[in-house]
C-alpha cells in the first residue's frame, strides 16, 4: 500500500517580523474541511496496513501485559470520617468503580477483597461509559458529610466536563433519585465543597480553554442561577480550586509558568469574597496550607522562592488574611534540595523533597502549643528512608489532619510500586499493598542503576537505566525524555515494559534539563532562551549510553510525548543518525506556529515557558531554530543527504493541548522530503491527549508502540517481522 496521497499542496505564506515561511500543509489545521478528516482517515488505514504483520507479536505483546496485572483488584482503603474510601476493577472491565465501607471504630482497614458485605458503589465508571467511545472522569469529590458525590465526566477528550451529584446511602432523602436533578455543563478541573455540603465552587474555561472563573452553585437549584466568585483577567493565568486538608478554607490558585496568587474563604462562610493570601508580584511563585491549630488559632503554612531559588517554608497567622504581614521563615532554603511541596498535619509538616534526581518524603514535627513553630524545625526532622537507588518516594492519600502515622509510595525500575504506612512516633514501615506482578517475576532478575552523561557545556546528566541481569551488553536500547515545566520522569516501575526487557532490550529515562529533576536551576537551564540544552542533554545521553558498551549503536531507539514529543522532533532533526527507531506521541511539532496563534487554547499562557514569539522577535528565531516541523529537510547542514529514523507518530483528533495537525504536518513535511523514511501516523479520531480512554485499549496502543520497536531495532523473528507496505 502506498503512502496516503497529499490532496493538493496549498501555498500559505506565514509572515512575521518580515519573515516568511512556506507552509504547504497548513490547509491541515482545517478541522471542518472533510479532506483533512478523509486525510487522517487514510493515515490511520496506512498505518493499519503497516503494521498489520506485526499482529502476531502485538496481540502477544498484550496477551503478556494482560496477563501480568491483577485486572480484579482494589486499591488500599483511605479513612475519611466514618467511611473507608477505595476504588476498584474488574476484570473485563476497562474503568475504576468508586467504592466505600463503613469504618470500625476499631480503626483497622478493611480486608483486601472484592466486592461484597457493606460496600457501598458510589460511581461504576463502566455504566457511566457506556455507549461512548471515550470516557473519563475529571474529579469525584464527597461532601464534608458523606451524603453527597461531585463528579465530573468528559465523552470526546476535549477535557471539558459535565458536572452532576449523586445522593449517597444509606442517608439518601427518601423521596430522592440517586442523581440530583440538575446538571452544569462546561467545567473544567478543581472542586471545593463548603463545610454545610450545601455549596460547590468549580471552574470554568473561557475560549482559549484557559481554567479562569470560579463559579458556586447551591445544590438543588437551576445551574443557570450559579454565581460568579471570581474571574482571572491576565490570560497567562490559570485558575484552580480546593479545600486545605483541614477543611478550614476553599483555595483559589492562580499561577502562570513563573507567577503564582492565592486567595482563600472559609469554608464555612461560603457566600464571603475570597481574600488574598500574599499579592501577586511578577516571579514569585508560591503555594498554600492551613495548620488548623490548637485552641480556633489556624496557620497558613506557604511554599515560596521569596529569596530561594529551591523554596524555603515560611507561616503567618490565618487573621491576617488579606493584610501585608511579614512571614515568618521556618525551613530554610537548602541549595541543591528542591522543596516541591508542603503538607500540614495536626502534629507535623510533611516536606517533598528532590536531590540528586530522587524524591524523598521528610516529616517535621511540631510544638504543641500556641506556636508549634517555634523551635529550629530541621533539627528534629527525619526522612523515610528509601530502599533502594535510584528510586522515588512520594506522599500518598492522607485526607485527614489527624494522624499517627502517613500513606507513602515508593516505586524504583525494578521494585513494583508499594503503599506503606509510617508511624509517626519512630518511623515504623508496616507495609499495605505491593503492587502484584503475576507470573514468573522476580525483581532479582532486572538490575537498575544511575549514569550520568557529559553535556557539550560539561553539565553532567543523569540517566536512569534498567535491563534484565544476565543481559549481555551492548544490547539495543529505547531512550526516553520529556524536559520541560520542571516536569520530571522519575524512576518507577512498568508492568508492561517487562515485555521490553525480556527480550533483551535496555530501558533509560534521560532526565534532560527543562525537567525538575535535578532542582529549580535544573528547569531554567531547559527553558525560553536556554531549551536547545533540553534536546542537546538527550544526544549526550544517547552517545554516552553507545559509548559506555550499554546500548547498540544500529539498535537505539527514543521515545517521547507532548513536550517530550518536541524533543523528539527536534532530534530528529539534529541527530537523524544515532537512532534507528523513534516515536513521537502527540507531539508538540510546530510549536512556532502555534505560539504564533494567541487565539488557539492555552498559548498565551506558554509564552512564559517558551517565549512570546508574536512580541519578542529573538524568541521567534531562537524557536524557529528548533521547531520540528520548520527544521525538517532532505539534507544536512553539511550537505549530504538526511535519512530520518523509522517514526511512529500519533495524534488525538479533539486534543486541546497539542492540535491534532501537528503531527499530521510532521509527518506529511517528512513523508514528502524523506520519501524512504518509514513514517506512521495515528490519529485518534475520538480521542484527545491522553489517548485512548479504556485500559484495555491503551494497553493495546502500549503493545503497538513495543512491537514497532521491536521490529525497527530488528528483535523479532524472521518470521514475525512486518515488512514496508
Amino acid at each position: 500500500m502506498e503512502s496516503p496521497p497529499l490532496a493538493s499542496r496549498r501555498p500559505h505564506t506565514l509572515t512575521t517580523f518580515s519573515h516568511d515561511r512556506e507552509d504547504p500543509w497548513y490547509w491541515l489545521c482545517q478541522r471542518d474541511d472533510p479532506q483533512v478528516r478523509a486525510y487522517l482517515e487514510a493515515e490511520n488505514s496506512y498505518t493499519d496496513h503497516a503494521v498489520a504483520p506485526l499482529e502476531g507479536i502485538r496481540s502477544a505483546l498484550f496477551e503478556e501485559m494482560k496477563a501480568r496485572i491483577r485486572e480484579t483488584d482494589m486499591s488500599v482503603p483511605v479513612r475519611r470520617g466514618p467511611w473507608w474510601y477505595y476504588g476498584r476493577s474488574e476484570e473485563g472491565k476497562n474503568y475504576a468503580i468508586h467504592c466505600r465501607r463503613p469504618a470500625a471504630e476499631s480503626n483497622e482497614l478493611p480486608p483486601a477483597s472484592e466486592a461484597g458485605g457493606s460496600e457501598e458503589v458510589l460511581l461504576d465508571e463502566n455504566a457511566l461509559a457506556e455507549g461512548h467511545e471515550y470516557f473519563a472522569v475529571g474529579t469525584a469529590v464527597v461532601s464534608p458529610d458523606h451524603a453527597l458525590l461531585a463528579y465530573a465526566t468528559d465523552t470526546t477528550g476535549d477535557e471539558r466536563y459535565e458536572l452532576r451529584f449523586r445522593w449517597l446511602g444509606p442517608g439518601r432523602p427518601p423521596a430522592e433519585a440517586p442523581e440530583a436533578p440538575e446538571m452544569v455543563p462546561d467545567i473544567s478541573y478543581g472542586l471545593a465543597w463548603s463545610s454545610d455540603s450545601a455549596v460547590v465552587f468549580y471552574v470554568r474555561l473561557d475560549e482559549s480553554m484557559r481554567p479562569f472563573q470560579l463559579w458556586r452553585h447551591v445544590l438543588g437549584s437551576d445551574p443557570s442561577l450559579d454565581t460568579l466568585v471570581f474571574e482571572e483577567g491576565d490570560r497567562r493565568f490559570s485558575l484552580g480550586t480546593g479545600r486545605t486538608r483541614d477543611g478550614a478554607f476553599v483555595l483559589v490558585s492562580l499561577h502562570s509558568t513563573n507567577t503564582t496568587e492565592w486567595l482563600a474563604l472559609a469554608a464555612d462562610d461560603p457566600t464571603s469574597a475570597p481574600r488574598i493570601v500574599i499579592p501577586r508580584r511578577e516571579g514569585h511563585e508560591y503555594a498554600v496550607d492551613h495548620y488548623g491549630g490548637a485552641g480556633g488559632q489556624g496557620w497558613f503554612v506557604v511554599l515560596s522562592n521569596d529569596d530561594a531559588l529551591d523554596f524555603r517554608v515560611v507561616v503567618a497567622p490565618d487573621i491576617v488574611l488579606g493584610t501585608v504581614v511579614d512571614w515568618r521563615e521556618v525551613i530554610a532554603h537548602r541549595p541543591g534540595v528542591r522543596v516541591e511541596d508542603v503538607d500540614a498535619f495536626a502534629g507535623e509538616l510533611v516536606l517533598s523533597e528532590r536531590a540528586n534526581a530522587e524524591t524523598s518524603v521528610r516529616v517535621v514535627p511540631l510544638e504543641a502549643g500556641d506556636d508549634p513553630f517555634a523551635k529550629d524545625l530541621l533539627s528534629t526532622s527525619w526522612i523515610v528512608p528509601s530502599a533502594e537507588s535510584p528510586s522515588s518516594t512520594w506522599l500518598g492519600a492522607n485526607p485527614e489532619p489527624e494522624v499517627t502515622s502517613i500513606r507513602i509510595g515508593r516505586t524504583s525500575m525494578v521494585t513494583p510500586s508499594s503503599v506503606l504506612q509510617i508511624a509517626l512516633d519512630g518511623g515504623e514501615e508496616t507495609l499495605l499493598k505491593a503492587e502484584p506482578v503475576l507470573g514468573d517475576f522476580d525483581p532479582a532478575y532486572y538490575v537498575t542503576t544511575r549514569l550520568w552523561a557529559v553535556a557539550g557545556d560539561g553539565v553532567q546528566v543523569p540517566i536512569s537505566l534498567v535491563h534484565r541481569r544476565d543481559l549481555e551488553l551492548p544490547a539495543p536500547c529505547l531512550l526516553y525524555g520529556y524536559g520541560a515545566y520542571e516536569h520530571s520522569i522519575d524512576p518507577a516501575f512498568s508492568h508492561h515494559r517487562l515485555s521490553l526487557l525480556d527480550r533483551g532490550m535496555v530501558y533509560a529515562v534521560a532526565h534532560v534539563r527543562g525537567g525538575g529533576e535535578m532542582g529549580r536551576a535544573w528547569y531554567e537551564d531547559g527553558r525560553m532562551e536556554h531549551k536547545a540544552n533540553t534536546f542537546s542533554d538527550f544526544i549526550a545521553c544517547a552517545r554516552h549510553l553507545v559509548a559506555a558498551g550499554i546500548a547498540r549503536a544500529d539498535a537505539l531507539a527514543g521515545r517521547g510525548g507532548s513536550a517530550g514529543g518536541l524533543l523528539i522532533g527536534a532530534v530528529a532533526n539534529a541527530a537523524p543518525e544515532l537512532f534507528t527507531a523513534l516515536v513521537a506521541e502527540v507531539p508538540f511539532v510546530d510549536c512556532l506556529t502555534t505560539m504564533l496563534d494567541e487565539d488557539l487554547p492555552l498559548t498565551v499562557g506558554e509564552w512564559e515557558e517558551w517565549g512570546n514569539p508574536l512580541a519578542d522577535e529573538a524568541a521567534y528565531y531562537r524557536m524557529l531554530s528548533y521547531s520540528p516541523y520548520d527544521n525538517v529537510a532532505a539534507m544536512n547542514p553539511d550537505g549530504s543527504s538526511r535519512t530520518y529514523p523509522d517514526l511512529l507518530v500519533t495524534g488525538g483528533l479533539n486534543d486541546p493541548r497539542v492540535s491534532y495537525w501537528e503531527p499530521a504536518k510532521w509527518v506529511a513535511k517528512i513523508r514528502s522530503l524523506s520519501p524512504s523514511t518509514r513514517v506512521l501516523l495515528r490519529t485518534e479520531m475520538g480521542a484527545g491527549h491522553g489517548g485512548p480512554s479504556g485500559r484495555y485499549d491503551a494497553w493495546k496502543e502500549e503493545a503497538l508502540v513495543f512491537a514497532f520497536v521491536l521490529n525497527a531495532l530488528g528483535m523479532l523473528a524472521p518470521t514475525s517481522s512486518a515488512a514496508t507496505p
